[in-house]
């Protein structure tokens, strides 16, 4: 579903501005059903929105900052179980299949950086127009486990 960044109620103006609407889920209790009229600080339409979030191969997602952690809270992401396991064990299940996908077990993971820009690089390559689903997520925690 189209979900608005800054809630109507907030911003009436913006109804209608497309940079203000971004795609959400519409699971019960997370995403457009936790944000109602909140404001969220940090949003996927800011660049350093990637690097203010971090995935966890457990499912789980940190925020790195207090807008992070505050967006993360809002939209009830996953912080912790107690919060949302059901999205912490789908995010689990798919980021562990697609890294199998792409020839990596997820529990011994991959030390080689040069093989993680290749498999980061490949997953964030559109294919038939779109990226595989969780291929961000998946993304960020290969992005974590390089040494450079």
């Amino acid at each position: 579903m189209n979900e608005h960044v800054e809630a109507q109620k907030l911003a009436p103006n913006r109804t209608l501005d497309f940079n203000n609407i971004v795609a959400s889920c519409k699971t019960p209790k997370q995403c457009d059903a936790s944000h109602g009229s909140q404001f969220l600080p940090l949003t996927p339409i800011m660049s350093e929105c990637e690097l203010e979030l971090k995935f966890k191969l457990s499912g789980r997602v940190e925020g790195l900052t207090q807008r992070a952690i505050d967006s993360i809270r809002v939209l009830n992401l996953g912080d912790n179980e107690q919060n949302n396991k059901a999205l912490i064990e789908k995010r689990k299940y798919l980021s562990e299949s697609l890294l199998w996908t792409n020839g990596i077990d997820p529990h011994e993971g991959l030390e080689d950086d040069d093989l993680l820009k290749i498999v980061i690089n490949d997953l964030l390559t559109p294919k038939h127009g779109k990226l595989e689903a969780f291929a961000p997520v998946v993304a960020n925690i290969l992005k974590d486990w390089m040494k450079t």
